[in-house]
């Protein structure tokens, strides 16, 4: 008789023969500049931790202090009874930073593509999205019953073409993009997609996820950087990234974000942060908003790690931010590639195919401001070693 999890075994086996099977290591300290990981010392070149936030001694005493207040958690979801004044302060906190009418905080970036797409959208509508979308904005999108138009990446012209093609069939029609797209580090057209949804009357949304506290003064994401206030009607965000704690935001026009409040099921049916998040997330945002210090800082070692890397003989792909991926095609040798550079004491690790499309594998290196020199000079002498071990370089 044949075992009903047969196909499970079959699909495992044939992941690691491709070099597609996913390993997961083991972490048993902060994720500061170096890290202890599967019981090894290595240099982080890993972690979203782009400003050495989840580290900071600001955001952890901060957490501290409401774990004091409120407890480990606030036991309901937000609409009965788990609605704190931190959770306000926070959003009230964002909304100013970002220069939005309102903000609303939810459980992760992943819950708040999915929160928000759905109330807006409908089967009687249509979306048009970056082929290169994050998976959180595919699965928002299939959850709205709405039809689904992908333009190409980056793309304002076919984008335009695709909306005076379809739009005219449906209700209504809304655009959503990333505005970094995190495995390449290219950075949307974000000012041509505007351009667009006003010519058309989309509703306009960008998933800011890599691009709060990295693009725009002081870190205030996609949309200050291309001077769009006021034009885009939500940004989506999260807090696990460059703000180094956890949670997403949806921020935007009040009208719609007061919508959500009332229609969004992820904020309606699931728990509260905890206040420990909240308050940590809310000392983020205070830094952030005290200095451009670390933000420089992130943008100083992103140019000294790419330059030196194109300067090995390294394919670093299109990208314009942070996020430097090490192009090496196949899956075998990128996974060869991270586990030798682990051997040597430097965390980066791997991704493939269904991340990213078949033969273009990467190491995907995560610049961050807690980098000194030593550590950066490190961390490229490992990939010059291991690059020419491999013959990559």
């Amino acid at each position: 008789m044949t075992d009903r999890f047969d196909f499970i075994r079959e699909e495992v086996a044939a992941l690691k023969r491709a070099g597609l099977y996913i390993n997961l290591r083991t972490i048993d300290s902060p994720p500061g500049p170096w890290m202890d990981v599967d019981g090894k010392r290595v240099l982080n070149l890993c972690t979203n931790n782009y400003l050495g936030l989840a580290t900071d001694t600001r955001l952890i005493q901060a957490a501290h202090d409401a774990l004091d207040r409120f407890g480990a958690g606030p036991t309901a979801v937000r609409s009965i009874a788990g609605t704190l004044t931190i959770h306000t302060d926070l959003e009230h906190r964002v909304a100013e930073f970002k220069g939005v009418e309102d903000a609303l905080y939810v459980q992760s970036g992943f819950c708040a593509n999915q929160a928000a797409i759905a109330p807006l959208v409908g089967k009687e509508d249509v979306i048009f999205s970056d082929r290169l979308k994050h998976a959180s904005i595919i699965d928002g999108c299939r959850l709205s019953r709405a039809k689904i138009i992908v333009f190409e990446h980056r793309d304002p012209v076919d984008l335009e073409a695709k909306v005076k093609e379809h739009l005219p069939n449906y209700r209504r029609g809304m655009v959503i993009t990333d505005g970094v797209f995190s495995m390449d580090g290219d950075v949307a057209p974000l000012d041509g997609i505007c351009e667009v949804a006003e010519r058309h009357g989309l509703i306009s949304m960008v998933d800011d996820a890599h691009g709060e506290g990295v693009l725009g003064h002081g870190g205030r994401g996609i949309v200050d950087h291309f001077g769009l206030h006021g034009r885009i009607d939500l940004e989506i965000g999260t807090f696990s990234k460059a703000f180094g704690v956890v949670g997403g935001v949806i921020a935007g026009k009040k009208v719609v974000v007061d919508y959500l409040r009332q229609r969004a099921r992820p904020f309606l049916f699931s728990n509260a942060v905890t206040a420990a998040d909240a308050a940590a997330c809310l000392a983020a945002v205070d830094v952030l908003s005290d200095s451009t210090e670390l933000v420089d800082r992130l943008w100083q070692n992103t140019h000294t790690f790419k330059a030196e890397m194109e300067r090995l003989g390294f394919n670093i792909g299109c990208s314009t931010t942070p996020i430097t991926p090490v192009m090496l095609g196949e899956a075998q040798l990128a996974q060869q590639f991270s586990r030798r550079l682990f051997e040597s004491g430097v965390f980066a690790m791997a991704i493939g195919f269904p991340t990213v499309p078949r033969g273009l594998a990467r190491i995907r290196v995560m610049v961050s401001a807690m980098l000194g020199k030593s550590d950066l000079d490190y961390g490229l002498a490992k990939f010059a070693e291991v690059g020419r071990e491999l013959g990559v370089v």
